[in-house]
């Protein structure tokens, strides 16, 4: 009943805002809405699609063909749906979320009983307890649907919202095991996106654990499954577009070549708009390949037995690097962290990550009112702002990892520690 309630009062909250007059004045703000991802856009593809001209010919219109048919649907024959389709996605994210941890959090508890023996003695008091594995789904969904950054995320509606969907229908079904499920889901997210793609790694890695079978013959199953899903969306894509590839141009390759410029939260904007023009495509092929490959080998390396904790690791490290990211990227993982709630005492950064955050998300449009429409600052006050940004997000993901190495560690090794060759105890509070 409690968790009814609370899924009430959050979709009520979103749908009146979305409503209501403060809509347009949110949808507008650059943290929220960007070239790849605005409502705005869309419905001038839509405008452009419904007068027969081609909404990939000009340099607005980056969704997929999929999205843009879908919606010109809708607003075509129930316009007033779309309040609702917008607020519904973004409950039906928190309820994956919820029902990942759940499962995630069952099988915790199979893991820990199961390897109890190996650990040692005095590192008993660091098992999880029945309360922990109760309240962690509870602390997901409370964590997502009442964060700022996913309630004005949906207020704005981004199509981020529908990306986060299908995103958290991939974790669900990667921790269940669904194979096709989840390639589905993964290869809908990367058509939109393209970098959710990274999260077969971790999927595959799952669904191969979960399944206990040729570990290789499971891999290129899953990849397979996964390519073959996402061709099928390009091919379906083409087809609705009279047979034309164009849309790659303006969606993959816009993704990919940043052209856009426009403010954000990222890190691409500010260096491009500095950049020299002969220099673009190195600093151009450096960026994506941080942003997309440089960290997956090592991190599947070390996290390979914690899939679910890998692909939190990705889906956070992409939304910091990524070329168009907004809040609402960073309240999707910001919700996963509570899974972990059993490392936040071996974590040391707390207390500053969330101060930076705290004044960084005030700063952003105070320093952006200055510079716009006060003309009192320029682009370097707000590009401060969101470096410092990027980096507390930074610090939050590889304290989330040293923490979970430490906590292994202890396990193993007990808690017992040496100063100066004598023995000391190591107190978690």
């Amino acid at each position: 009943m409690f968790i009814f309630v609370v899924f009430v009062v959050a979709g009520v909250l979103r749908y009146w805002l979305i409503v209501s007059d403060y809509q347009q004045s949110i949808s507008n703000r650059v943290e929220l809405s960007t070239p790849l991802n605005s409502w705005r856009r869309l419905v001038e593809g839509i405008y452009l699609y419904d007068e027969n001209i081609d909404p990939y010919q000009g340099d607005m219109f980056h969704e997929s063909p999929l999205m843009l048919i879908t919606f010109h649907t809708i607003t075509k024959t129930v316009p007033v749906l779309i309040p609702f389709i917008f607020t519904m996605c973004d409950l039906l994210t928190a309820y994956f979320l919820y029902a990942t941890t759940k499962k995630f959090m069952k099988i915790m508890r199979q893991n820990q009983q199961s390897e109890s023996k190996e650990y040692a003695n005095d590192a008993l008091t660091l098992l999880l307890q029945d309360d922990d594995f109760n309240t962690a789904p509870v602390y997901v969904l409370a964590v997502y649907l009442f964060n700022p950054y996913s309630v004005l995320n949906c207020v704005s509606m981004t199509t981020t919202v529908v990306n986060n969907t299908f995103v958290s229908l991939a974790l669900f079904s990667m921790i269940c095991g669904y194979r096709t499920v989840c390639c589905f889901a993964i290869a809908t997210a990367a058509h939109q996106t393209l970098y959710p793609c990274l999260l077969i790694v971790p999927a595959a890695i799952f669904i191969e654990n979960s399944l206990k079978g040729c570990a290789k013959c499971s891999y290129i199953r899953t990849l397979t499954v996964f390519v073959l899903m996402w061709g099928s969306l390009i091919f379906l894509s083409a087809y609705v577009m009279n047979g034309s590839y164009l849309f790659l141009e303006n969606t993959y390759g816009f993704i990919l070549n940043v052209p856009d410029l426009k403010p954000n939260i990222g890190l691409f904007w500010y260096f491009f708009t500095e950049m020299f023009e002969h220099f673009r495509l190195l600093f151009i092929c450096a960026f994506q390949i941080n942003a997309a490959l440089l960290y997956v080998i090592p991190l599947t390396l070390r996290f390979k037995d914690e899939p679910l904790l890998l692909a939190t690791t990705l889906i956070t490290l992409t939304t910091v690097f990524k070329s168009y990211p907004s809040l609402g990227d960073v309240a999707f993982y910001l919700a996963l962290l509570p899974m972990w709630r059993h490392l936040f005492s071996y974590m040391q950064q707390k207390f500053v990550i969330g101060c930076f955050m705290v004044v960084t998300s005030a700063l952003g449009p105070t320093v952006w009112h200055l510079w716009i429409y006060s003309r009192s600052a320029n682009a370097n006050f707000f590009f401060g702002v969101t470096l410092a940004f990027a980096t507390a997000q930074i610090f939050l993901i590889t304290d989330l990892l040293f923490a979970y190495i430490k906590r292994e560690h202890d396990l193993k090794h007990g808690l017992s520690r040496e100063i100066d060759g004598k023995a000391a105890k190591l107190i978690l509070r």
